[in-house]
Formats: C-alpha cells, structure tokens, sequence
C-alpha cells in the first residue's frame, strides 16, 4: 500500500506521517510512505488545506491529524 502524505513540512505534516506509520505498522500492512511537498503536487491529489493523507490514490481527509485509530480505519 503507498501512504502519502502532503504538506510543507510543518508540524502537523510530521505528526501525520508519524501516526500513519504507527497505523500501519500497527495494522500489520506491507506499506511505502512518501511525503509530498511540493504545491503543485499537493495539489493534483486534490489538497486544498494541509495536511493531507491519501492512501493508494484516494484522498481520506485533509487540514486534520487523525489519531492513530483513525488512520487505521482508512487504512483496512
């Protein structure tokens, strides 16, 4: 599965890519996780408030940090 995370950086896109990697480490899944940084990028995935979690290409929330629970719950 390829987690992305989209942002510019800052400490909710770090706390995102942390938990969504406890998430799918707690899950058990085999999992890439790519931070993607760049607008244009951020973008095309259909971001418009960061930070943005999109999961095999399909975009499961954005402007938030879901708990660990939360992410999970994409993620099955």
């Amino acid at each position: 599965m390829l987690i992305e995370v989209l942002g510019s950086g800052c400490a909710k896109c770090k706390l995102l890519a942390e938990r969504a990697e406890e998430a799918a480490q707690g899950l058990g899944k085999e999992f890439a996780l790519m931070k993607i940084t760049e607008y244009p990028a951020i973008v095309a995935r259909g971001v418009m408030t960061t930070p943005g979690l999109v999961v095999d290409g399909v975009l499961k929330c954005q402007g938030q940090v879901p708990t660990v629970a939360a992410i999970q719950a994409f993620l099955r």
